[in-house]
């Protein structure tokens, strides 16, 4: 008998991709070939870093970076993955400067999380109306 603590004992968790009001969104590489789906930007090989991408607006008081401060507006979120490990990174849209969100690191047991956790900063951070 499993005990409830022990997250193996956790059913999966599904997690849908966020909603055009998320920002937009779309898949590049070799999963487009596999034909038209929904979700965010998908970068990189299983050698490499991975990572995921989505527009979207700050809410008040915008999103803190290590490197500057608070941004604000219409941003960009990378999520990456590269050696187990997760950075949150945003950017101004269509910018070439990407900042490390506050607090936006942490550890990745199972790599296939990864789009969850997108989905979950994602969510937290697109705040359009406040």
């Amino acid at each position: 008998m499993s005990h409830p603590a022990d997250p193996s004992a956790s059913p999966p968790t599904t997690v849908g991709t966020p909603s055009a009001a998320a920002g937009s969104a779309a898949i590049t590489g070799p999963a487009a070939a596999a034909g038209p789906a929904a979700g965010p930007t998908v970068t990189g090989d299983a050698a490499a870093a991975t990572s995921r991408t989505a527009d979207f607006t700050a809410g008040p008081g915008g999103v803190m970076t290590d490197e500057v401060g608070v941004v604000t507006g219409d941003l960009t979120l990378r999520t990456e993955l590269s050696g187990g490990e997760v950075t949150l990174h945003v950017q101004y849209k269509d910018a070439d400067e990407w900042y490390v969100v506050t607090g936006g690191r942490t550890r990745l047991s199972d790599p296939a999380d990864l789009d969850a956790v997108h989905a979950i900063a994602l969510g937290l951070l697109n705040r359009p109306e406040g």
